[in-house]
This record gives C-alpha cells, sequence and structure tokens, in this order.
C-alpha cells in the first residue's frame, strides 16, 4: 500500500475513534444527568411538618409525623418538624415560607359544621398552640385567612392527616355527613392554602399519606396530581367522584370514600399539575 493510503488510513481511524470518544462522552453526561436530576432536585425540596396540640392524642400524632419526616429525609429533602406545644403561627409560619411540602396533623375546624358561624379567621385551616410551650391542650385555630398567607414554594403541596372536615368527614361519634355537604368542606378546606401557593391540597382522615411523598419524590415526573392521588395503595374505587371548585376558579376534585358516605380521602386543586412541575418549582 502506497505511503499517502497508509497516512489517510491512520488519519480516518484517528477522527473514528476521536468520534466515538465523543460520542461516548455525551452518552455518560446525559446518563449522569437523568440518574442525578431526581435526587438534585430532592436536595432543593422544603418539608415542612407540622403537628398541632390534640390533648393526650399528640405523642400518638407526633410519631406519625416523625415517620413522614424519616421518610422525607430518606428522599434527600430538607426537613422542617413543629410539633405541639411548639407550633406556634408565629413559627408555622416563618417556616412554612417557601415550602414545597406542608404536611399538617391536628385537629381540624371546617365548615360546615355544627360550630357557626363561618368565619374565615377561624375555620380550614390548622389547629395551633395558641401560646408557646403550654401544653397540649391550648388550641387557637387559624382559619383560610391565615392560610392564604403562608408563601409556599411554586406549584407546593399540601398534605392534610387526621383531621376532621378537611376530606368531607364528621367528627367521630357524630354519624355521617351528606354528600353535598362532604363537597362544600373539602372545597372550603382547600381554599386558603391554595390562595397560600398550593397546587393541590391533599386530605386523609384515617390512613397514612406516605403515597404522597413517595409519589413526589420517587414517581414518574409524568404523573399528575390525579394520577398521583390514585396511586395510593388504600384507594378504594368503588364509591369514588369528582366536582370541579366551588370557590376557587380552574380547579377539580376527587374524592375516594371507602363505604357509602364515609369521606376520608380527598384532594382538590390543579390536578393536571405534574409531579416534574413540583420538582422543578416552576
Amino acid at each position: 500500500m502506497p505511503d499517502h493510503d497508509r497516512g489517510a488510513q491512520r488519519a480516518s481511524s484517528r477522527k473514528i475513534r476521536s468520534l466515538l470518544t465523543g460520542v461516548f462522552a455525551a452518552l455518560l453526561v446525559v446518563t449522569a444527568t437523568h440518574a442525578t436530576a431526581p435526587e438534585a432536585a430532592a436536595a432543593t425540596r422544603k418539608v415542612v411538618i407540622v403537628v398541632g396540640p390534640v390533648g393526650s392524642a399528640t405523642t400518638n400524632y407526633r410519631d406519625n409525623a416523625k415517620l413522614l419526616a424519616s421518610q422525607a429525609r430518606s428522599y434527600g429533602a430538607s426537613v422542617v418538624t413543629l410539633f405541639s406545644p411548639y407550633a406556634t403561627w408565629s413559627r408555622v409560619k416563618d417556616a412554612a415560607h417557601g415550602a414545597n411540602v406542608l404536611i399538617y396533623l391536628g385537629h381540624g375546624n371546617g365548615w360546615p359544621s355544627p360550630y357557626a358561624p363561618f368565619s374565615t379567621t377561624s375555620k380550614d385551616g390548622m389547629g395551633l398552640n395558641a401560646t408557646y410551650g403550654n401544653g397540649n391542650s391550648n388550641t387557637k385555630y387559624f382559619g383560610e385567612y391565615y392560610m392564604a398567607r403562608l408563601g409556599l414554594a411554586a406549584n407546593a403541596v399540601v398534605i392534610l392527616n387526621r383531621l376532621c372536615y378537611a376530606s368531607g368527614n364528621n367528627e367521630w361519634g357524630a354519624g355521617n355527613p351528606t354528600r353535598a355537604t362532604a363537597i362544600k368542606r373539602v372545597d372550603n378546606f382547600g381554599y386558603g392554602f391554595l390562595h397560600g401557593g398550593a397546587k393541590a391540597v391533599f386530605a386523609s382522615g384515617i390512613t397514612s399519606v406516605g403515597y404522597v411523598l413517595r409519589g413526589l419524590f420517587k414517581g414518574s415526573s409524568s404523573m399528575t396530581m390525579a394520577q398521583l392521588f390514585w396511586s395510593d395503595p388504600k384507594a378504594t374505587r368503588t364509591y369514588r367522584f369528582s366536582f370541579s371548585g366551588i370557590r376557587t376558579a380552574g380547579t377539580s376534585a376527587q374524592m375516594d370514600p371507602y363505604a357509602a358516605n364515609r369521606y376520608y380521602r380527598s384532594v382538590i386543586g390543579f390536578l393536571g399539575t405534574t409531579v416534574g412541575a413540583w420538582r422543578s418549582g416552576s
């Protein structure tokens, strides 16, 4: 073979090797980006967990909250906990500012209820400590007026656990509400949090809410909030129904009673919002 042909062949081989090296390097970068993106997003997610005063049951509520905190930390999230008797409004408001997830466990003071009149300052929010460090029975209710001033992060998610009224339910021993009453309660309880920055408000009166955290941090980025709601292992679907939001324009709700008129699971908000949008915070 002539020398100029050998030289051309060597040059061509070098070009091919160089091209292949570049392709492999690009593949490594893309693979690394996709592999680390959820973890990187998790490291910037702020989860705030609040336990209000519930008397002798407070220790049990705190134990449940600690499990949720451990779960969120296992995903790499930054977790802030505020537990009774130190969960005052001023502390909760400061901690919740910019939160990507806000979880509240405690008493619920919803509307409609037997405790008239309706008040935006006390209904459909959180029951917190009236004063700092003074036991687990000094409850003051901060209603939707306050929730609308939380300043949550873009596309934030709120999770309400073990509350009366929030998912449409009655108080224990008070029988079962009508469907119309349950709808009003879910719609009202969502109002303040949605105006405080949340895109979805999940409520579960008696079952665990760990599935919501799992979906947010580990689920498909294309999963919507509605799909996340139905990913709950405790979902029954037998009596499921949906409705359009009444007080907050553009919202919708999903209800999943586990039996007729037993309203213990709901979600309301902009349910087309995706897990990917939550992770990006945009």
